[in-house]
């Protein structure tokens, strides 16, 4: 089933140094942006992260710095990957926690304005796991019975999950969900905004869940010794939190959310 679109998405898939976000680098992101008269242009840049590559991830996607050492950095290209992704809807496999968070961290390290609050979010291994809970390979075996080959490239993976995300409409379209609670959800439709809300477990204010929305649309903390209260809360009582998230190894987004929040309480 071809995805019913209303504007562009761009699929696509990072391979990184490691799975920081806030300090880890991309060394390789591939995008399959499909217009909405289902025209597909793909672009793949290699990129010099000029961080270290971990051994894990150097094992994963094969990489070493030695083999990037000649290829431009992320802000060298950044305005050029800006362009490619404009106008469009965000779509991967693990996005929501991994691909979108590093993008952004990126965008922002490159003082590139990349505004995720006015794009729809659609995580294919969300969809996956509530339905079936498996893995990207298990999945394309699952829905497609046959092997992805080239596992853990970008571009291979990029194709692999747009394939998977249209067999999955043509699998549970029309088909309700039944969540942990036993509420039954909407059904299943081949329709973005329904695949943005279906793909988020929760409601997260920053791109990594430690800011959570609360019912009265609040943010609040989903981490730490604060975890279940709001925001403005903790800068009340406890203003210290603020310059301890400020100082520690969290995203450079979460962190200008917070700031936007505390200035906005002045």
């Amino acid at each position: 089933m071809n995805l019913n679109l209303k504007k562009p998405i761009a699929i696509f898939d990072i391979e990184a140094t490691g799975l920081n976000v806030s300090k880890d680098r991309i060394v390789e992101i591939s995008v399959l942006k499909i217009s909405t008269n289902g025209i597909r242009e793909s672009r793949t840049w290699l990129l010099n992260p000029e961080y270290p590559i971990c051994e894990e991830a150097s094992k994963i996607h094969g990489y070493s710095n030695d083999e990037l050492i000649d290829k431009p950095t992320f802000k060298m290209v950044a305005k050029d990957i800006n362009r490619f992704f404009a106008n469009s809807d965000l779509a991967g496999y693990n996005a929501l926690k991994f691909d979108i968070p590093m993008l952004v961290e990126e965008f922002l390290r490159a003082s590139v304005d990349f505004d995720v609050k006015k794009r729809r979010l659609v995580d294919v291994q969300n969809i996956f796991m509530k339905m079936e809970q498996r893995t990207l390979k298990a999945a394309y075996r699952f829905y497609l019975d046959k092997d992805l080959n080239n596992a853990h490239a970008a571009e291979a993976d990029t194709l692999a999950t747009l394939e998977i995300l249209e067999s999955q409409l043509d699998r549970y379209i029309n088909t309700e969900y039944t969540n942990k609670d036993g509420e039954v959800s909407i059904p299943v439709r081949n329709d973005i905004q329904m695949l943005h809300d279906f793909s988020s477990h929760h409601k997260n204010a920053d791109l990594i869940g430690q800011l959570i929305y609360n019912e009265d649309g609040k943010e609040v903390f989903n981490f730490g010794k604060h975890k279940g209260k709001t925001v403005e809360e903790i800068f009340t009582k406890d203003p210290s939190y603020y310059s301890w998230i400020m100082n520690a190894d969290f995203p450079q987004y979460t962190k200008n959310l917070l700031t936007n929040i505390k200035l906005n309480m002045k």
